[in-house]
């Protein structure tokens, strides 16, 4: 038995060599074999996040392929342990790990396809990320020494070299011409390629070479973006086919389900109700002292409100109620704080009655004992607001004046609140709120902002001590293309279900102060909704 287990072993190599024989991949022909409808999502979720990541380092103001933003990335890639730190490696121990990495790769690769071909907002982010992704990793074998040739051979990518005579030929243009050579000296033991200029655009538009008669003269240091070129033109060309292929799809609804409205889903840590020993625990005494100096923009809002008119909506309780429960509020103490602001507009009877129930559902202790957990910022975003809600993204739906307005009385440097609207005007509200955490910590944040919790807890590390904030360090420069970080729903789109959903809570006949309350069964499904 054990002879027949070393020989299966060995028989998986050679498919393993045969199936996936470099860690770089053009993801030409889709993965054959069957995936559980669980790997299915799991695969899904990992490399959109890998994709995230690169979203957000790009968003820093790294130079893109910089050594800086290279390490960053692949130490983003380690610390998280996503495939590609495994599928990078060339081991002849652990071909098993490096297999299941690949095979996850190329997997998940063809998933996102299904995913984010629906629309070409989500075909053109897609596009830019994955190229990235991909540059990055030929970027990582070449400096790791690993042969790309096979790589390139396999996917039919052939450059001719020009002969020594021809290179000699041309030897003053090139030298003119080139970026970073300058010299004859420099010349030496290079190699140049003479490709059509359609093939290589990218280094035309930079003039980074040497451009003669419909050809370019590409030095071997640039062979990277003529490769990244290729990836990127064969991947528009099959996101064009894949979205041809969707209706196909639309009679399975369990991929439907798994894939719709997949570039809004939540990737970040799942807050849940802190357990006793389990980090920072708060008082209903602590929670304006703290939302002038932790909570981002979005709750602090909510508890102006709360503090001004001692109520809050549906919406603006379920979204406050759920992010203190995960910052560290216990439950009685929960009771307490809505407690002593609803009463000082009704009796404690009317808010037992009404309001109580809410409180005990948040926690789990009502209904279906549900733990919900709290709203994500894109979640937050996409929110529908209607008349008299205070709840939603400030950075979203506040007018450009009010907003800038109330950053200055937050003391809010000028040149931060500039950057900060620069971003919101762009669309970048996640990008913002980073911001200004940054402008109100005097720090700098590399993970980005994905969610109020996580707002809070890295404000809360620093103002105590927990983490050492990066003094002296200027908030980088952001450059980017008009699309919501985390989201590739247009502006416009937006704009109408904001539209929409404020018509229709006009005509509800609730203008009064109070919102009547949900009974039972209706809270249970809305909060069913709200945690899909």
């Amino acid at each position: 038995m054990e002879f027949g287990g070393r020989k299966v072993r060995k028989s998986r190599r050679i498919e393993v060599e045969t199936s996936y024989p470099c860690n770089l991949q053009f993801y030409s022909s889709p993965p054959a074999g069957f995936v559980s409808l669980a790997e299915f999502d799991e695969m899904a979720i990992e490399r959109l996040k890998i994709l995230r990541s690169v979203e957000r380092l790009n968003l820093s103001g790294q130079i893109k392929t910089s050594d800086d933003w290279m390490n960053k990335l692949y130490d983003d890639f380690a610390k998280n342990k996503y495939f590609i730190h495994t599928a990078d490696k060339m081991s002849a121990n652990k071909m098993d790990e490096i297999e299941a990495a690949r095979r996850r790769d190329h997997v998940s690769h063809f998933i996102l396809r299904l995913a984010y071909s629906r629309t070409e907002e989500l075909r053109r982010w897609f596009i830019t990320h994955e190229t990235d992704l991909f540059r990055a990793r030929l970027l990582h074998c070449s400096k790791k020494g690993v042969d790309i040739k096979n790589f390139m051979a396999i996917n039919n990518l052939h450059f001719t070299p020009m002969s020594s005579e021809e290179v000699q030929m041309e030897r003053e243009n090139l030298i003119a011409g080139t970026y970073n050579i300058s010299s004859g000296d420099m010349m030496e033991g290079r190699t140049f390629y003479k490709v059509p200029f359609t093939e290589a655009l990218e280094l035309v538009r930079q003039r980074k070479v040497y451009l003669h008669g419909g050809y370019v003269y590409v030095p071997d240091t640039d062979l990277v973006t003529l490769v990244s070129t290729a990836f990127r033109t064969n991947l528009s060309h099959a996101l064009a086919i894949t979205y041809r292929a969707l209706p196909q799809l639309e009679d399975d609804e369990r991929l439907m389900k798994l894939l719709q409205d997949f570039d809004k889903r939540y990737t970040g840590n799942d807050y849940t109700q802190k357990k006793k020993g389990d980090g920072v625990h708060i008082t209903p005494d602590m929670i304006d002292e703290l939302a002038t100096k932790s909570f981002p923009l979005c709750m602090r809002q909510l508890n102006d409100t709360l503090r001004t008119t001692h109520h809050l909506r549906h919406g603006g309780r379920l979204t406050y109620g759920l992010f203190l429960k995960a910052a560290g509020l216990s439950l009685e103490d929960a009771l307490y704080f809505w407690r002593s602001h609803f009463t000082k507009n009704m009796d404690i009877d009317k808010f037992e009655k009404q309001y109580a129930y809410n409180v005990r559902y948040n926690y789990g202790k009502e209904g279906k004992r549900t733990d919900y957990t709290p709203y994500s910022c894109m979640k937050i975003i996409m929110m529908s607001i209607g008349p008299g809600d205070a709840h939603g993204c400030p950075f979203k739906i506040t007018d450009h004046t009010i907003l800038r307005q109330r950053l200055t009385s937050f003391n809010v440097s000028q040149q931060a609140i500039n950057e900060i609207m620069d971003l919101v005007s762009k669309n970048h509200y996640q990008v913002a709120c980073q911001r200004y955490w940054e402008a109100t910590h005097n720090s700098t944040l590399d993970a980005g902002i994905n969610h109020p919790n996580q707002y809070f807890e890295e404000s809360f590390k620093i103002l105590n001590g927990l983490s050492q904030p990066s003094q002296g360090k200027k908030a980088p420069q952001v450059k980017m293309s008009r699309s919501v970080m985390y989201s590739t729903q247009s502006t416009q789109s937006s704009t109408q279900s904001m539209e929409d959903a404020t018509q229709s809570s006009t005509t509800e006949s609730d203008s009064m102060i109070f919102d009547d309350e949900l009974d039972s069964l209706m809270l249970e499904q809305y909060m069913d909704m709200s945690k899909a």
